[in-house]
């Protein structure tokens, strides 16, 4: 009996020395974990948040993995601090999802603190799938591109063909411009002469020797005067050897009666070997020779200019060269002619095609920049506007107004709250106004009401044989107001104007959305189709 009652009296100490434990270890631990919610549908996120309780200069840290075990971790915020009597505890929050419905574990998290490591708890978490009753709501066909969509990406296109036309246009410009920069140089030579003369000066201009161009100078020198020969006295000589050069200069001088001394052939001859032999042997004449070689040239040229006998031309002659001078006008203008041709027939076929596919007036749109065509495809903004609110989406942020004409000033004493906001003004290619009102007593708004004192009002503002409509309007959250349309004539314009209205009486209040248009501008049209299908209502703020 003492043997039981010792055993009974270990095992109840060792169960309170466990216990005890158990409790100085949960008081002790400084890692808390928690979810802000157990259960949650497919993709939504929960808010994982593990705390930590020690000093202010503790060094800690946290789990930075983009995956806790099968869940995404899809943002990770800052570190709260929050002081707690002598200690602080650091806060860190994540959110962390899943795309698949089932049970999943947020598996315990290593983390460090002041160099000693510590895990985080497990929580198992719950993720449902989201039901789809197809017989309570309607299943719709898949919808076509949207028509901005499709005309946005022709208009890229069109955009590019241009542009290469573009580029086609300036190329044909240069080369004709360079080309008549070209005609006009070789107009200016009207000599052989004055072309030899302007060309050596301008080859001495470039400095080409003194830079070590050596072969390039010798090139260029050698061939102003083979070119200047072959002009001046009609013998082939940028072909011809120097052997061969030489032997057909002395025939045609004595041919043609040309009185130039041996001397002069003989410094032409010796210019042109020793450029032979730097073109060909790789020779490295000294700077003194160099400016022999130029001297000669020159001497040799003006000789030669000097020597040779005037001949005079006859009629038939001039003819012939005034002829071929026409021809080659002709020719150069019907070359000019053909680019500019070509480049127009691009551009016509271009828009030809456009027109075909597109229509004319969206080509005439697109390249004319249609205002509510460039508000249609322009960045569109959602904003809240008023009391109560209206959450709406437009091509441009609504303005507050100080003054709304919709406004009756005898009911200005009845309001609470009034404010007005809108883009443009009643008339123009398009415009839009949204007004909410919160009375200050208890009132039952009548919306057929509140529509005919609406339109009472537009009336006094100038507004012409307005035709109005009524049906009943629903918001995609299901709340009903009532919706008015119809067309209207603005002062003396002849342009028929077309509007829509919508009103809302909810929260003791009233919300109004009004558009107006041309009644024939198809884009405005989808603007304001784009707006009501955006209309979403806000509760009072209380």
């Amino acid at each position: 009996m003492c043997l039981t009652f010792y055993k009974m009296t270990k095992i109840k100490f060792l169960i309170f020395f466990f216990l005890l434990q158990i409790t100085v270890f949960a008081q002790t631990k400084p890692v808390a974990t928690s979810v802000d919610t157990l259960k949650n549908k497919i993709g939504a996120q929960f808010n994982f948040t593990i705390k930590v309780t020690a000093d202010a200069d503790a060094k800690i840290i946290f789990p930075s993995s983009n995956r806790f075990g099968a869940l995404e971790v899809i943002r990770s915020y800052e570190i709260d601090t929050i002081k707690t009597d002598s200690k602080y505890e650091f806060v860190k929050r994540y959110g962390i999802t899943q795309f698949d419905s089932g049970r999943y574990t947020i598996p315990q998290l290593p983390l460090m603190i002041n160099k000693k490591g510590f895990m985080s708890d497990s929580i198992s978490i719950e993720i449902s799938n989201v039901e789809v009753d197809t017989l309570k709501q309607k299943m719709f066909e898949i919808k076509d591109i949207d028509k901005s969509e499709q005309e946005s990406s022709i208009w890229w296109k069109f955009l590019l063909v241009v542009l290469i036309i573009a580029a086609i246009v300036a190329a044909v410009w240069y080369f004709y411009k360079n080309k008549k920069y070209t005609i006009q140089e070789e107009i200016i030579y009207k000599t052989p002469i004055e072309k030899a003369t302007t060309l050596l000066s301008q080859l001495e201009k470039k400095e080409l020797w003194q830079k070590g161009q050596i072969k390039s100078y010798y090139s260029e020198l050698t061939d102003i005067a083979r070119i200047y020969i072959e002009e001046a006295i009609k013998i082939p000589a940028m072909e011809s050897t120097t052997s061969e050069l030489i032997a057909g200069l002395q025939s045609a001088t004595l041919r043609k009666h040309i009185n130039i001394s041996p001397e002069t052939v003989q410094n032409l001859e010796s210019v042109l070997m020793q450029a032979d032999l730097v073109k060909f042997a790789k020779s490295k004449p000294l700077d003194y020779e160099i400016a022999e070689d130029r001297k000669k040239i020159s001497s040799t040229i003006v000789t030669l200019d000097k020597s040779i006998p005037e001949e005079t031309e006859d009629e038939e002659s001039v003819e012939v060269d005034n002829s071929a001078e026409i021809a080659q006008k002709k020719k150069r203008a019907s070359q000019i002619n053909w680019a500019i041709g070509s480049v127009v027939g691009i551009l016509i076929v271009v828009l030809a095609f456009f027109v075909a596919t597109t229509g004319f007036e969206n080509v005439k749109d697109t390249v004319l920049r249609n205002p509510n065509k460039i508000l249609l495809e322009g960045t569109w903004v959602t904003s809240e506007y008023g009391n109560p609110g209206v959450l709406i989406e437009t091509p441009k942020v609504l303005l507050r107004m100080k003054n709304d004409p919709t406004m009756p000033k005898e009911s200005v004493a009845m309001l609470q709250d009034f404010q007005s906001f809108s883009d443009g003004t009643i008339g123009d290619g398009f415009y839009v106004n949204i007004a909410t009102k919160r009375f200050k007593e208890e009132t039952k708004v009548d919306l057929n009401e509140a529509v005919n004192g609406l339109v009472d009002l537009l009336e006094k503002q100038g507004v012409q044989n307005m035709l109005v409509k009524q049906e009943s309007f629903d918001t995609k959250q299901g709340i009903t107001g009532v919706k008015a349309f119809g067309t209207f004539y603005m002062g003396d314009s002849s342009i028929k104007q077309y509007y829509e209205i919508l009103l809302f009486g909810q929260d003791n209040g009233l919300q109004q959305v009004i558009i107006t248009h041309d009644d024939e501008d198809k884009y405005a049209k989808e603007i304001s189709e784009k707006i009501l299908n955006s209309v979403e209502l806000k509760k009072t703020a209380k």
